[in-house]
């Protein structure tokens, strides 16, 4: 469990998106609001490792008990901000003339929103579901284009968390990978002394390969072939 109070509610309910919220007389002086923006702020300069409850805390000016009015846990407040980042644009995206248009243009704003806050970016791997009300917005937008190009049932399914997966998976490799030009020197000279052990990653340049975007890109085309090569997608729930 993340740091915080223990939830004793006997619900097994972790999420803080399906939890009620309690009942205020008035408007405290901090509200879910101010402590999502100080988050937000904090995770982006210090990443997520370095947030806890009483650094929060003292970015608010506030005891640490105050918080626990408005969240259990530190799991609570990253849950609150990923769905505050993904509220930064507007979902309302101008369908195009083809559907994997509409699918590139969802997950390009993922990838944009997750490289301006590179901590989000770890999460996913955090064992807790992503269901805020805005990330939910742009969910739908996903699943309803791939509903429309046919996809339904298990193949819907299986659609949407191999781009899921593509974006979210890409852009975490981005933000957490770091290797030093000394580094890359060395080691793959290492691989071109044990090049009949690793040919291939002597031969291409392994420790070399950062191009990102191109690398993303790429990757996202050829899901969208392969998804736009799937015959029947309109018999729904066949695999």
């Amino acid at each position: 469990m993340g740091e915080g109070r223990d939830q004793r509610d006997g619900t097994g309910v972790r999420s803080i998106w399906l939890r009620p919220r309690r009942a205020t007389k008035g408007e405290p002086p901090l509200t879910r609001a101010r402590i999502v923006e100080a988050a937000v702020a904090l995770l982006d300069e210090e990443g997520i490792d370095r947030l806890t409850m009483r650094r929060l805390a003292e970015r608010l000016a506030v005891a640490a008990p105050s918080l626990y009015w408005h969240v259990d846990t530190k799991d609570d407040v990253i849950d609150l901000a990923v769905d505050a980042i993904f509220g930064e644009i507007s979902p309302d995206l101008v369908p195009s003339s083809h559907w994997r248009e509409d699918v590139t243009s969802v997950l390009s704003a993922w990838r944009a929103t997750l490289l301006r806050h590179p901590w989000a970016a770890t999460v996913p791997a955090r064992r807790r579901p992503t269901i805020g009300p805005n990330f939910l917005a742009w969910m739908e937008i996903l699943q309803a284009t791939l509903l429309g190009a046919g996809f339904t049932g298990r193949r819907l399914a299986a659609a949407t968390w191999a781009l899921y997966n593509h974006v979210m998976g890409s852009t975490a490799s981005e933000t957490a990978l770091h290797i030093t030009d000394e580094e890359r020197q060395v080691g793959q000279a290492q691989l071109r002394a044990e090049r009949d052990r690793y040919p291939t990653l002597a031969a291409n340049g392994y420790l070399y390969d950062d191009d990102w975007d191109g690398s993303y890109r790429a990757g996202l085309a050829y899901l969208l072939d392969g998804l736009q090569a799937q015959p029947d997608r309109r018999e729904s729930g066949e695999a």
